[in-house]
């Protein structure tokens, strides 16, 4: 079986590679391909990828190339984890739409636009090279923002799935505290990429008992503190939702916060300066310590998970996953890309029903679902007036004023990457 990592060269990849020389009954690797246009980082990464696979005795073979069509040429799946403009590019969509009292954030409002409109293109144009190479390889997303990467992909016919590590993360933290290990919990996991709750957590599986409420009721604290929501909230809420919720339900409070300290893309870039310098050392052979932090906690975990469920070797039956909404969230198109558990084999991701909505959250989702249809029409036609229309509609901007300067501001840092301006 061979894999491809476009991105290969990210500091995340370790981690990946780790999860792979862990999990290599569920997902048998012969050839891993680390490919990524850095040549320096992709040494660094290639070296400690290679002796994390011969410390843990792994059979398969690492290679590396700054070479797109040899990367996938063959590959049964390839993901996908770049990022276009790198943290140069992520500090800028952290901090300008701060000029305008908006969250400076890189998935979401208008740094999340910008990083969508850098990244569609570049992705679709690698998707097409996977199809000319190999029809049959499936595309798995960890790209952000996943939910408009995902919802290009699909419409341009590709095989793809797109993944987070939300779910999972929740999922961990949840068996903790429930004293259980973690695939005994099933979350009933409901929302668009980055934009989700947690309406029930079962025990052994979709149809197990919901401990939502134990949950709340004896962890509240733990669980509201991990969100840095008020306590008050989840109780009123009833469900958990994800940490990029804050954004929504405390925007003022998170504006001002982002005013007063660096921002995460700066904290990123110095943790990935030091994590190069550990990579480069010849006598590491394992996913350092400080890797848990730079983010994408489990990421590999969910990795090996999806990829040996797509390509028939396993996988859980069950899975969080962003693909088509095929109807089950009734108010928002078929076409739309949502982020739920599904049913994933060699045919793909089936979303599981779920349940009747709340209306607090269907609201929001249906909002921020008409943001990613305008927001992925800006990142395919481009034009002034798509991304002014992207921004107005997105319901952390809402304000043509906002909206207006949000455009200017978006286009200037971006001329390089957009072939329109």
């Amino acid at each position: 079986m061979k894999l491809t990592v476009v991105g290969g060269g990210s500091t995340y990849t370790p981690e990946l590679v780790d999860g792979f020389a862990r999990l290599r009954d569920t997902l048998p690797v012969g050839e891993l391909v680390l490919m990524d246009p850095a040549q320096d980082r992709l040494d660094l990464v290639g070296g400690l990828a290679r002796r994390i696979f011969a410390r843990q005795d792994h059979p398969g073979r690492i290679t590396t190339t700054t070479d797109l069509d040899r990367a996938v040429d063959g590959a049964d799946a390839v993901l996908l984890q770049l990022r276009v403009g790198g943290q140069a590019a992520r500090q800028q969509d952290e901090t300008w739409p701060l000029e305008c009292g908006c969250v400076g954030q890189e998935t979401t409002g208008a740094g999340g636009l910008a990083k969508a409109l850098r990244t569609v293109p570049v992705v679709l144009d690698i998707a097409d090279r996977v199809r000319r190479t190999n029809p049959q390889a499936w595309i798995i997303d960890f790209t952000n923002p996943v939910g408009i990467v995902t919802r290009a992909l699909l419409q341009a016919g590709h095989k793809a799935v797109g993944l987070c590590n939300v779910a999972i993360g929740l999922q961990r933290k949840f068996a903790a505290l429930l004293g259980v290990e973690p695939p005994e919990v099933h979350l009933d996991h409901m929302g668009l990429n980055h934009l989700t709750w947690e309406t029930g957590v079962r025990l052994g599986g979709p149809e197990g008992e919901d401990v939502l409420p134990k949950l709340l009721t004896e962890h509240g604290d733990t669980i509201a503190a991990d969100l840095r929501l008020p306590r008050a909230l989840l109780d009123r809420l009833g469900v958990v939702p994800s940490y990029y919720l804050r954004y929504y339900y405390a925007h003022d409070e998170v504006v001002r916060e982002l005013g007063t300290k660096p921002s995460r893309a700066a904290e990123v870039a110095a943790m990935e300066r030091q994590l190069l310098t550990m990579y480069a050392d010849p006598s590491l052979g394992e996913k350092p310590a400080l890797l848990a932090k730079r983010g994408g906690a489990y990421y590999s975990e969910a990795a090996v998970d999806l990829a040996a469920a797509l390509l028939g070797g396993g996988g859980t039956p069950f899975q969080v996953v962003n693909t088509y909404n095929r109807g089950m969230l009734p108010f928002l198109p078929d076409d739309a890309v949502i982020e739920v558990q599904a049913a994933v084999g060699a045919k793909g991701a089936s979303p599981l029903p779920v349940p009747s909505v709340d209306p607090l959250c269907a609201g929001l989702m249906a909002n921020v679902t008409a943001y990613e249809d305008l927001a992925l029409q800006a990142a395919l036609h481009g034009g002034r007036t798509r991304v002014f229309r992207a921004l107005l509609s997105h319901p952390l901007i809402g304000q043509y004023e906002y909206a207006e300067a949000l455009t200017d501001r978006l286009i200037a840092h971006n001329r390089e990457h957009l072939a329109w301006a």
